[in-house]
């Protein structure tokens, strides 16, 4: 019969995991048998660049935490060796990284996955896995909005370039009558004095 102590690690386990999976919008759960040293340690690596948890788990821990948080559709996939990748923000990198490893891997496999709480099959997660990064989604999106306000703002320009023109043409034209008046104006004098003999 296992120990009080025993029995207490693992319900702080189930608990710490089912906490995790709550805390996470996506996860996919693989066998992992057969893979060497070096490349668990590259998958690791790559994972962790983009924020992604990934570590083995007992499949009876793993069974408990599940039904806490509603996921008890994994119970049938928890068998043989199993490893979690989860990601609290990227619905893509687990999918895209664990499956670009399992092709080049035989004896890794892909067994199911959750998304928001809720148990996906593997064509999801086949989905899921192709497309492109969080990043390139991002930037693809920034693009689709920025598409049209930098149209609107060349039209802007276009505008207040034109009406800099029309509002100039105006102002020349205003300033010649002022330059031929200021003549006429000095011819008044001798006007006058022309007119004044005759008036004696």
């Amino acid at each position: 019969m296992p120990s009080a102590i025993v029995l207490e690690s693992k319900k702080q386990a189930v608990a710490a995991l089912a906490e995790e999976l709550k805390g996470s919008c996506a996860g996919v759960l693989v066998e992992y048998s057969g893979v060497t040293v070096a490349d668990d340690t590259a998958l690791r690596a790559e994972l962790r660049k983009d924020n992604v948890t990934y570590k083995v788990v007992k499949n009876s821990i793993l069974k408990r935490a599940a039904e806490e948080v509603g996921l008890s559709d994994l119970d049938s996939v928890l068998a043989g060796t199993t490893a979690i990748a989860i990601s609290e923000d990227d619905y893509v990198a687990p999918a895209r990284i664990l499956k670009k490893f399992a092709d080049s891997h035989k004896d890794f496999n892909i067994k199911s996955g959750f998304m928001d709480g809720a148990v996906i099959d593997l064509a999801t997660i086949e989905s899921l896995a192709s497309l492109p990064t969080k990043d390139v989604l991002l930037a693809t999106v920034c693009n689709a909005f920025n598409a049209p306000i930098s149209a609107f703002a060349r039209v802007i320009q276009a505008v207040v370039d034109q009406s800099g023109e029309e509002v100039a043409a105006p102002a020349a034209e205003e300033a010649a009558p002022a330059e031929e008046a200021a003549p006429a104006a000095e011819e008044a004098p001798a006007e006058a004095e022309a007119e004044a003999p005759a008036a004696e």
